[in-house]
């Protein structure tokens, strides 16, 4: 089951710490995703201060 980091909303498909921030924060309970694959030229990934390319979540839900 894929689980989606509190900190930064990586969605991580396996393991229980964050490739991206190195927390152990992680949730299965999220919903819609974004996914990035060039952040320097995305305008959603400024706006949702996201700095590496991936699969991120939209909502965490608790």
């Amino acid at each position: 089951m894929e689980k989606a980091c509190r900190a930064c909303r990586v969605i991580i498909a396996q393991g229980d710490v964050c490739p991206i921030c190195g927390k152990s924060d992680l949730t299965s309970k999220w919903n819609g995703y974004i996914v990035i694959l060039d952040y320097e030229k995305s305008e959603l990934a400024k706006k949702l201060d996201i700095k590496v390319n991936g699969t991120y979540a939209l909502n965490i839900n608790d």
